[in-house]
């Protein structure tokens, strides 16, 4: 439909935006000025508690300095009533006193239909509450008794009751002076292929109004009371009212509600809203017996930013988390996600409230998990990584799947987020199949000594222990800044190694997080993030100078080669350590031969790395003997044979 022109200059003349948007928030006193038409409140689009929504009376126009978003009164129409731009326009005529333009004929058919049967499902709606209240429904308010469903709760959600009748809904609108064809179009009622009368689609069942975002009567859930019925729930069948893809349960109470809550919560069906909402979860949807849907995902995001996922912690319900995660990812845009609480495996939100209490409910929903943790696990449940190629796959699965994030900043960081997820799964001395052995074995450098290792009669660093672990450290990291191609190469190492030196190791975490996002300006940006000139702290260490296959102008087969022997060096270091405070938990008095078999190997494998010198360096063979003294000290002692006090 065209309008003529001027209409809306006209329109939004006569309209006060303030009264628009005052209907919705709460303007804050202290920095408001009605009187020159300056207002201020919390922003209604997204959770905050500081009033950063400004609206200016007198241009008609408003911005959140939080969330950027911003219109004029049509605008906050549409989004704040999920309307299109025609409805707003008449909602905002409506309370102007302006005349619509005539519209054509066409269009003014469907809008009068689309009229004429929403005034038939409210009917409908009266006719369902009123049958609850009959006799033949008493086995439908004993199911209500036992739900635990109190009388305003029904009366809140319009609960009512579909007769065990081939045609008393028929009948009742019949005598109303509407049209089989009208309660077709309706979806209440069915004619059948042989043409015989119509007959109501719902039939013993409790009955569930389904309202669009503007409150209207769309359509209808029904759950049987005979166990032996074909469907438990059902649902009104597509109409010119309702599109079950496009529509929530309880959308309107739920987006009023969301403002005061923070937030919303996805349940799984009708008498789980219906639960949360009498436990004092008003904020609560559910989509309507399907899974959840693009259109119904972005009506979620009008809601609040990260609606909270809340499936029943059985099979099914993770299945359709996991599907869900499919869905999102394409979809999802700085701000806008989801975060999921799954319930414990059996309960739904409403055994969980009776048996727990709504206390119970709130540490769920405080506790969801965000989306990556989702996605981390549907790709990584039950699955072993004991080889390379499994691994291969995995890194294969989720680089498919983070390449459907359209927004090159959050991809990033869902790779960052990724890569830490990975680390601790992967991390030396842990099993590579969740839950499940530890396939990687004694033989596998661990992570670093602990607090208590290095504290430790045989793990404690002196200063020339701690000297080399520095130099060693800096020389990863320095050859790896020279050389940006190598971290990408060696980064699955580098990420499963940890570093002595808690400065250095604040740097090699850094240095995986800006390389996943770039390699170009490594150092520069590396410094950027840490706020010192990183190059300038290595080279303080005369090996970083000193090794001529690490500086930048060295061939890119010596950087390569040199990063290996460093890591190699600083991998059988941090091993031989671990053995040593192995060791000395093992002492008990009585010798073990796997204990001193263990030593000796550890022992081996440092001497070996250290007649092994990083080659290029103008300190070959200046190595400190100090741990390898003290392991040996330990050995030649034996005191693992002491006896027992």
């Amino acid at each position: 439909m065209s309008l003529p022109p001027g209409f809306l200059d006209d329109l939004r003349t006569r309209t006060s935006i303030a009264q628009v948007v005052g209907r919705k928030v709460t303007w804050d006193a202290k920095k408001s000025n009605p009187g020159k038409g300056d207002y201020w409140a919390p922003c209604p689009f997204h959770t905050e508690k500081t009033a950063s929504f400004h609206v200016e009376d007198k241009k008609g126009f408003y911005y959140c300095f939080g969330c950027h978003a911003k219109g004029d009164a049509l605008s906050f129409i549409r989004e704040t009533e999920n309307v299109q731009f025609m409805e707003a326009v008449e909602i905002l005529a409506r309370e102007a006193g302006m005349q619509m333009p005539a519209r054509d004929p066409e269009a003014a058919a469907k809008a009068d239909q689309r009229k004429g049967l929403t005034e038939i499902m409210e009917q409908a709606v009266q006719f369902y509450r009123l049958q609850l209240n009959t006799g033949a429904a008493e086995p439908a308010r004993a199911y209500l008794d036992k739900r635990g469903l109190k009388a305003e709760t029904r009366e809140r959600f319009e609960l009512g009751f579909a007769p065990n009748s081939r045609a008393a809904l028929f009948e009742h609108l019949k005598s109303k002076g509407i049209s089989p064809e009208d309660m077709d179009k309706a979806g209440l009622c069915a004619t059948p292929d042989d043409g015989g009368q119509p007959y109501d689609r719902f039939r013993d069942r409790i009955m569930f109004p389904i309202r669009n975002a503007q409150g209207r009567a769309i359509a209808f859930g029904g759950r049987a009371m005979d166990p032996n019925a074909r469907a438990k729930y059902l649902n009104s069948p597509e109409t010119p009212l309702f599109d079950k893809g496009r529509s929530l349960y309880n959308h309107a109470p739920a987006r009023e509600a969301s403002g005061k809550a923070g937030g919303l919560i996805v349940a799984e069906g009708y008498m789980d809203v219906i639960a949360l909402s009498q436990a004092g979860f008003h904020h609560a949807i559910a989509p309507l017996g399907t899974a959840i849907t693009e259109d119904q995902l972005a009506l979620m995001w009008r809601i609040a930013d990260e609606p909270v996922i809340a499936l029943d912690g059985d099979k099914a319900g993770l299945r359709a988390a996991m599907r869900l995660v499919d869905l999102a990812l394409p979809l999802l845009s700085p701000g806008k996600s989801l975060r999921f609480g799954l319930l414990p495996e059996g309960l739904d939100p409403d055994d969980l409230i009776k048996s727990q209490g709504a206390k119970a409910m709130q540490a769920l929903l405080a506790d969801a998990q965000p989306m990556v943790k989702l996605l981390w696990q549907k790709e990584t449940e039950g699955r072993s990584f004991d080889s390379p190629e499994r691994r291969a796959a995995l890194d294969a699965s989720l680089r498919t799947a983070l390449s459907k994030i359209p927004d090159q900043n959050l991809r990033h960081h869902y790779e960052a987020a990724i890569r830490d997820l990975r680390s601790e799964l992967f991390r030396p001395n842990r099993p590579a199949k969740q839950g499940k052995g530890q396939p990687w074995g004694k033989n596998r450098a661990p992570e670093g000594p602990s607090p208590a290792t290095r504290s430790s009669l045989l793990g404690q660093r002196s200063a020339g222990a701690e000297t080399e672990a520095r130099v060693r450290e800096s020389l990863i990291l320095a050859t790896c800044l020279n050389h940006p191609h190598l971290t990408e190469t060696f980064e699955e190492t580098l990420e499963g190694m940890s570093f002595i030196c808690p400065d250095l190791e604040e740097i090699r975490r850094a240095l995986l997080h800006v390389a996943s996002n770039t390699l170009t300006d490594l150092p520069q940006a590396l410094s950027a993030r840490l706020g010192y000139d990183v190059e300038s702290k290595l080279g303080h260490v005369a090996q970083v100078r000193l090794t001529r296959k690490i500086h930048p102008s060295a061939p890119a087969e010596d950087a390569h080669q040199a990063l290996q022997e460093a890591i190699a060096r600083h991998r059988a270091h941090l091993g031989h350590a671990a053995e040593v405070k192995d060791a000395e938990e093992e002492v008990t008095g009585v010798a073990d031969e796997g204990l001193t078999w263990r030593l000796q190997q550890a022992g081996a494998a440092r001497e070996k790395v250290d007649r092994e010198p990083l080659s290029g360096s103008a300190t070959e063979g200046e190595e400190t003997d100090d741990l390898k003294a003290q392991l040996q000290a330990f050995i030649d002692k034996k005191v693992w044979l002491k006896q027992r006090k």
